[in-house]
C-alpha cells in the first residue's frame, strides 16, 4: 500500500509554485521527478568521490570505481541479467538502440527483413531505417488497430525465415499500450530472429525479468525511473554482445593499441568508450534502490487506480476523445477536444500550474494513423494524487470553455 503523502515529501520539486499555483506534474512519460534520496547521492559523489574510474591507483579513483560497479550490479539484479557484464551503461535508451543498430550493420544483407511496430517512438524507427539503408535490408511494420493495440495476426504473417530482427516497445509512450512482448519474443525466436525491446516507458511501472522474457536486448533510461538524465542501460545476452563490433573507439574499450592493430577489451568495457557519466551511473543505482523500496507491485496497483479514476473523469467531458484504449494499458492518457488544438489546451493548463505534454510525442506515425496533429498527454506516477486529477479535469473544462 502506497502512502502517497509521505512519498511526496521525498520530491522537493513538488513544492514549487508555477504561475502562482502549486505544481501538478503530469509529464512523467517524458521524465520523472527525482527524489531527495537520489539527489543526495549526486551531491555526495561530487563532494567526496569525484574521480575517473577503472584507471587510477589512488584512493578516490578506486572508491569511485567501486561505487560505479556496485551500481551496475544493482541494475543487473533489478533486471535479473545473468551476468553483470551484460549490463552496458549508456547515455540513455536512444544510445542503446543505436549501439545495437550499428552493430547489426555487419550482420545483415539485402535478403534480410527487420520488423518494427506501428507504436514506436522515433528513436526506435529512425535507427532501423538507417540500418536498412546501409545494408539493403527491408523494414516492415507491425500494424495497430483503433484501440492502439498491435494486430498480432499480422505480426504472425510478417514473420519469416528472412526476419532477422524485431524491435518493439514494451509500453507505448504516446498511448500507454502494454505490448505482449513475451509472445512477440517467443514467435520471433521461432523463426531465428533476435528481439530488442525498448523499455523506456515500462521500467517506471514494472520490473522486467530479462531472463524470464528470454529477450536478446533490452534498453531503458534512468531519468524515467526517478534517476538523472544522461544515463541508461543496454542489456544484451552475452553471446549477442560478443558478436557485435564496438560502437565507438576510444579509451577504456581497448585491450592493446599499436599503430598497426588494436584489440578490444571484454564486456562490458568493449561498449563503454571514454569517461562515462560516473555520477549518473551511481545515481541510477540509487534510483533503482528507491523504487524497489516502494515496491513495483504497489506502484502498479496505485497507478492503475489513478488511470481508471482519470479515464472515468475525463470521459465525462463532452467532445473529449481518448486515444489509446487498449485492454492492457499503463498510466498514460492521450486525448483531444474536438475543434481545439492540443497545444492551446496545454498552454492554458500550464497557466494553472498543470504540466502536461502536447504534440506528437516523437511518435508521428501514431498521430498519422489517427489523422490528428497530436494530443494532450497526461501521464501519472506513484507520487501523483486523485486531487491533482480533479484539478486537471477542472482545468480541461476551463480550457474548453475559453477556447470553444
Amino acid at each position: 500500500m502506497i502512502n502517497v503523502n509521505k512519498i511526496r515529501e521525498d520530491f522537493p520539486i513538488l513544492n514549487r509554485m508555477i504561475n502562482g499555483k502549486p505544481l501538478i506534474y503530469f509529464d512523467n512519460a517524458a521524465t520523472s521527478q527525482t527524489p531527495r534520496q537520489v539527489i543526495d547521492v549526486i551531491v555526495d559523489y561530487y563532494t567526496n568521490y569525484n574521480a575517473n574510474i577503472h584507471r587510477g591507483v589512488h584512493t578516490l579513483s578506486q572508491e569511485a570505481t567501486d561505487l560505479y560497479e556496485q551500481a551496475r550490479a544493482k541494475i543487473q539484479k533489478h533486471f535479473n541479467a545473468k551476468h553483470s557484464h551484460e549490463i552496458i551503461l549508456t547515455s540513455g535508451t536512444t544510445h542503446g538502440i543505436n549501439l545495437v543498430a550499428n552493430g547489426f550493420s555487419s550482420l545483415l544483407n539485402s535478403n534480410d527483413e527487420v520488423l518494427v511496430s506501428a507504436l514506436e517512438h522515433h528513436s526506435n524507427i529512425v535507427p532501423w531505417q538507417m540500418l536498412c539503408e546501409r545494408t539493403g535490408a527491408t523494414l516492415k511494420v507491425i500494424p495497430m488497430n483503433e484501440k492502439g493495440e498491435l494486430i498480432m495476426s499480422d505480426y504472425n504473417d510478417l514473420l519469416s525465415k528472412n526476419t532477422k530482427l524485431v524491435f518493439v516497445n514494451h509500453i507505448s509512450n504516446a498511448l500507454g499500450t502494454i505490448n505482449p512482448i513475451a509472445e512477440i519474443i517467443s514467435k520471433a525466436h521461432a523463426v531465428g530472429a533476435a528481439v530488442l525491446v525498448d523499455g523506456a516507458q515500462s521500467c517506471p511501472h514494472v520490473q522486467p525479468d530479462v531472463q524470464a522474457l528470454d529477450v536478446d536486448f533490452y534498453v531503458a533510461s534512468a531519468h524515467k525511473m526517478c534517476g538523472p538524465t544522461g544515463v541508461g542501460l543496454l542489456y544484451g545476452k552475452e553471446e549477442w554482445l560478443n558478436k557485435l563490433p564496438p560502437y565507438q573507439g576510444g579509451g577504456e574499450m581497448i585491450d592493446e593499441v599499436t599503430f598497426e592493430q588494436t584489440t578490444y577489451a571484454g564486456l562490458p568495457h568493449k561498449f563503454e568508450a571514454g569517461t562515462p557519466n560516473i555520477c549518473g551511473g551511481i545515481a541510477f543505482g540509487a534510483a533503482v534502490d528507491y523504487m524497489n523500496a516502494i515496491g513495483f507491485d504497489a506502484i502498479a496497483t496505485y497507478e492503475h487506480e489513478l488511470l481508471e479514476y482519470a479515464t472515468n473523469a475525463l470521459s465525462e467531458i463532452e467532445g473529449l476523445r481518448i486515444y489509446g484504449t487498449a485492454k492492457e494499458k499503463t498510466s498514460v492518457i492521450s486525448f483531444n477536444i474536438e475543434g481545439i488544438h492540443p497545444y492551446d489546451i496545454g498552454t492554458i493548463l500550464d497557466k494553472m500550474g498543470i504540466a502536461v505534454r502536447t504534440g506528437h510525442h516523437c511518435a508521428q506515425p501514431i498521430m498519422d494513423f489517427f489523422k490528428i496533429p497530436g494530443t494532450v498527454r497526461a501521464s501519472f506516477a506513484f507520487y501523483n494524487t486523485k486531487a491533482e486529477i480533479d484539478a486537471l479535469v477542472n482545468g480541461v473544462n476551463k480550457a474548453k470553455m475559453m477556447l470553444s
